[in-house]
């Protein structure tokens, strides 16, 4: 395999055969490096689908469930093909007696090869969620979930889309429905992104942004949603004290994990989705060539709310949070328009 260096002994394995101790071979010319975990993320159907494999030294490798991976001992050989025992006799002396003995060393006491320990990761910072006296600048709603639902409607007759999810919700708002949740999400987006109401979007938000997070990741997402939104909105209105209550309702999940492993696992996954975005350049830019306006303008709301996520845990080490301010209002232009 071109990929793999020649210099090194090799084989091929099935990704989903790969377990802690085996040698992989990174893309490129590398030597292999020694697993510490493997993890199986699932598809939105439930069927494993990606290996997110963990090297001893740290790095990160996403793998395909099906693939073909190379791996190996770990002992690199020269090109010849003689392993690194070869190197060790060049080492060698033949004593008087004919015996032979490792260059300043014994025979009868051979050393093996060096193990070096790589050194541990460092412990991601742990994010604490906001105080009483942070928690009390979000206001208590005025009324019933579903009265300011309707007060949010009430001022947007004729429009079609936030009346239909307002309709849906005055029946009855069941924090523990991930629908419901969506919709909620939905209905504060539309109104300050589209109808340009940002204290009734913030209102029907603030219904979202007190509930914890549970674990239950598809519910998480549209709270998640309802954060970065609040956040944007408070910053925008110089709210700074109650955007950074927003923000640090955001990220204290982040801080939940309680084996230090797998929390330094996850804050590298979580930095990797942070430094590499998923801005949607690639959709945006066929519908464009498509002349699909509408398409275009539904992917530019998606990577509205990648930046607005962004934003909301201040950045990342590739976008910086004032170019984000830029590129947020870029979209809101676009989509708006």
């Amino acid at each position: 395999m071109t990929h793999s260096p020649a210099t090194q002994q090799y084989m091929e394995k099935q990704a989903g055969d790969l377990r802690p101790g085996d040698f992989v071979f990174p893309p490129g010319d590398g030597p292999a490096e020694e697993i510490a975990a493997v993890e199986v993320e699932n598809d939105d159907y439930g069927v494993a689908a990606l290996l997110l494999v963990t090297m001893l030294d740290g790095g990160t490798l996403r793998i395909a469930v099906g693939s073909s991976v190379p791996v190996g001992d770990g002992v690199p050989v020269d090109s010849e093909g003689a392993d690194s025992s070869a190197a060790d006799e060049s080492t060698t002396d033949t004593s008087p007696s004919g015996s032979s003995t490792s260059a300043g060393g014994d025979a009868d006491a051979p050393t093996g090869p060096a193990v070096v320990v790589p050194p541990r990761p460092e412990t991601p910072p742990t994010h604490t969620g906001p105080s009483a006296e942070e928690l009390a600048l979000i206001p208590e709603p005025d009324g019933t979930p579903e009265a300011v639902v309707r007060a949010a409607a009430a001022n947007h007759k004729g429009k079609n889309g936030v009346q239909v999810l307002a309709d849906r919700l005055a029946k009855g708002i069941n924090t523990k429905s991930g629908s419901c949740l969506r919709d909620l999400s939905d209905l504060a987006f539309d109104l300050c992104i589209v109808l340009r109401d940002p204290d009734h979007a913030l209102a029907v938000a603030d219904l979202l942004n007190v509930l914890p997070f549970d674990g239950n990741l598809d519910r998480w997402a549209s709270i998640e949603r309802a954060l970065a939104l609040s956040s944007f909105i408070c910053r925008e209105a110089g709210q700074t004290e109650r955007a950074a209550v927003y923000e640090k309702l955001l990220r204290a999940p982040e801080s939940q994990e309680e084996d230090p492993f797998k929390a330094r696992i996850n804050a590298r996954v979580r930095q990797r989705s942070l430094n590499e975005p998923n801005l949607y350049d690639k959709e945006i830019f066929r519908a464009i060539d498509n002349g699909n306006h509408e398409a275009e303008r539904e992917w530019r709301f998606l990577r509205l709310e990648a930046l607005m996520f962004l934003r909301a845990h201040g950045g990342s080490k590739t976008i910086d949070e004032d170019e984000l301010a830029r590129r947020i209002g870029n979209e809101l232009e676009s989509v708006r328009a």
